[in-house]
């Protein structure tokens, strides 16, 4: 399979998605647990299910609680796990891009008005499992771009179109899947 098939694979909302790509959460399968441990160094806290899976099979994104096992809130509903994808939306960062999209939110009243529906629609989802009380959401939504991690993850969980900061980084991304699983075999 070339990159370019297994890309409209991970591309959310493409004809040739994988059914479920940006459709919603899955539930945990076996070892997906283990494996988002292996992926962020550490046992995953108020996983709630799969938002999004790599080609290889394991999860890249999780759909977490609003609040941890403990109560603390934890805003963000989608968190990127996948240490090869995250690092390369850590070198977008670097690269300036939450810079530039911040810029385009006072120069671009489309890009500014989607990105506002996404924080929007992302307060209800998370409201719809647990209130936490704030219009708070993540990532900086409504009036900046704080942390591309959580775009893409949106982006990624929900479908193109679904944040349109997520939609940018995405789009600039290079492959994070094609040497394979990242931390070991895909289970279930």
């Amino acid at each position: 399979m070339s990159d370019a098939d297994v890309r409209a694979q991970v591309r959310p909302g493409s004809p040739d998605a994988p059914a479920g790509a940006g459709a919603g959460v899955e539930p945990l399968r076996e070892g997906d647990r283990e494996a988002v441990a292996a992926q962020i160094g550490r046992p995953p806290r108020g996983l709630l299910g799969v938002a999004h899976r790599c080609p290889c099979g394991l999860p890249d994104v999780v759909h977490v609680a609003p609040r941890t096992e403990d109560g603390t809130p934890f805003p963000t509903l989608y968190y990127a796990t996948c240490p090869r994808l995250t690092s390369r939306i850590g070198t977008l960062e670097a690269d300036g891009l939450m810079r530039e999209q911040t810029e385009r939110l006072g120069t671009d009243p489309g890009f500014a008005a989607a990105y506002a529906a996404a924080h929007t629609a992302y307060l209800a989802e998370r409201d719809a499992i647990e209130p936490l009380g704030t219009d708070v959401s993540a990532g900086g939504m409504p009036e900046r771009v704080k942390c591309l991690h959580v775009h893409v993850a949106h982006t990624l969980a929900r479908g193109e179109g679904a944040n349109p900061s997520g939609d940018d980084a995405l789009a600039r991304l290079a492959p994070w899947w094609t040497a394979g699983p990242c931390v070991g075999p895909p289970t279930g």
